[in-house]
């Protein structure tokens, strides 16, 4: 790489401002100089900002993820004799299908080496849920990985600082310059981390709806298709799956309250929609890696489970130890007798994160016994005055917050409203 120099950034910016699209030599130099500290962030603040409002060519978002992906190391799952399979999800309330289907995909045969993130926002992370289990670690070498994925079939955990370090400087700039929203920025971000991580094929279950970073369903679709064509144009076996996400998934939105939720749904007694998304995308990935099995049988006969407690041991957590339980508890009630016609995700996850489930900042703490449970959900019957959420806290002062976040969040009416699908459409590069 030749001598970075200021003025090499600030011609890049420009260009890209006036709608010129980046070389492929450009981007390799101007990732690996930011990478190496030598372009300063309200540099590369600025042409973030241009990417966000003149978008990317596709020649343009390879060369910048294929520059993401080099900047760091990439993992090598040579020794992983099963076949690889990941799954992404781009993020939503309620949203612990990683919990159950990493173990539930092991349980047929595949290996899934999962790396996860945190929650930011109204949005929850795998990561926080999972480190509501006493012991359980987050962090792991390459070598502790891929020891835990050849013993239990399959491993949640953090990315490690080597892989793609450019995305993580450039994840946390968009996060306070206003460009999280771009979709080649998103698309970007997400397929060099698992471009790096090695896997051979992936699955990726893009939220559409209230609760999810796309709202609407065309933006969404343009997401999963770019993301798709990168990993495919990689080397990655890549499809996607929309799934609706106006309502949260499940009953239980917060960390260690999903948790509890993902072991009863891997003994068989998960809610109707969490199962659902969950064996929709188990039934993807398996066929990605070419396996013919049954999900569901593995649900029904407890293998899916047993993978889970190996996973969790393997990582240092012991899946019998309680889980926390927050001091202190208040509901929110049905205001007249009718059906449930809309329980809003995004009001419902806002409310979790202000009773301490989630963070404002990355370096904040999360409170792993706050959260929601959802009492009813669209489509039941209540009447007035009965439970719809259960609040859960340990610090009383963020009730008034969070009730406050609930406001007009949900609708009951004469009629039961119709049922949306969950599974919305299929992409792939086909």
């Amino acid at each position: 790489m030749t001598d970075p120099v200021p003025s090499a950034a600030i011609d890049l910016i420009l260009a890209k401002r006036d709608g010129r699209a980046l070389t492929g030599a450009e981007i390799d130099w101007l990732i690996a100089a930011y990478t190496e500290g030598a372009v300063a962030d309200e540099q590369m603040s600025a042409l973030l900002m241009a990417i966000y409002f003149r978008g990317m060519a596709p020649a343009e978002l390879r060369a910048w993820t294929s520059a993401m992906v080099n900047s760091g190391e990439r993992l090598d799952l040579g020794s992983v004799v099963p076949p690889t399979v990941d799954k992404h999800s781009t993020g939503g309330v309620g949203d612990k299908v990683s919990l159950i289907l990493a173990p539930l995909v092991a349980s047929c045969g595949a290996a899934v080496p999962q790396l996860s993130g945190r929650g930011l926002g109204h949005t929850g992370g795998t990561l926080d849920k999972l480190e509501s289990i006493p012991g359980w670690r987050a962090a792991l070498s390459a070598d502790e990985m891929v020891a835990v994925l050849n013993s239990a079939g399959c491993v949640i955990c953090a990315a490690g600082a080597g892989l793609a370090p450019a995305d993580r400087r450039l994840y946390a700039l968009r996060d306070v310059t206003g460009t999280v929203e771009s979709i080649p920025l998103i698309a970007s971000s997400i397929m060099s981390k698992k471009i790096a991580e090695g896997t051979a094929a992936l699955v990726l279950d893009v939220k559409v709806g209230s609760g999810a970073f796309m709202r609407e369903l065309p933006a969404a679709q343009e997401l999963a298709r770019t993301m798709v064509g990168l990993g495919g144009e990689a080397g990655v076996r890549t499809s996607a799956l929309l799934t609706g996400m106006d309502t949260p998934l499940g009953r239980a939105v917060g960390n260690a309250v999903e948790v509890e939720e993902a072991v009863a749904t891997l003994r068989g007694e998960g809610p109707p929609d969490l199962v659902e998304v969950t064996l929709a995308l188990a039934r993807e990935m398996l066929t990605l890696a070419g396996i013919e099995a049954d999900p569901a049988a593995a649900l029904a006969d407890g293998s899916a489970l047993d993978r889970y407690r190996l996973m969790i041991a393997a990582q240092g957590g012991d899946p019998d130890a309680p889980l926390p339980q927050a001091r202190h508890r208040e509901v929110l009630t049905a205001d007249q007798d009718g059906w449930l016609r809309r329980l809003d995700a995004r009001a419902v996850g806002v409310a979790a994160w202000r009773l301490g489930a989630g963070r404002a900042r990355k370096e904040d703490d999360v409170n792993h016994a706050a959260g929601i449970v959802c009492l009813a959900k669209p489509g039941d019957e209540v009447a007035a005055g009965q439970p719809i959420l259960e609040l859960r806290t340990d610090d009383e002062t963020r009730f008034g917050p969070a009730f406050a976040a609930l406001d007009g969040a949900t609708a009951v009416g004469a009629e039961p409203a119709a049922a949306e699908p969950l599974v919305i459409e299929r992409i792939t590069s086909d």
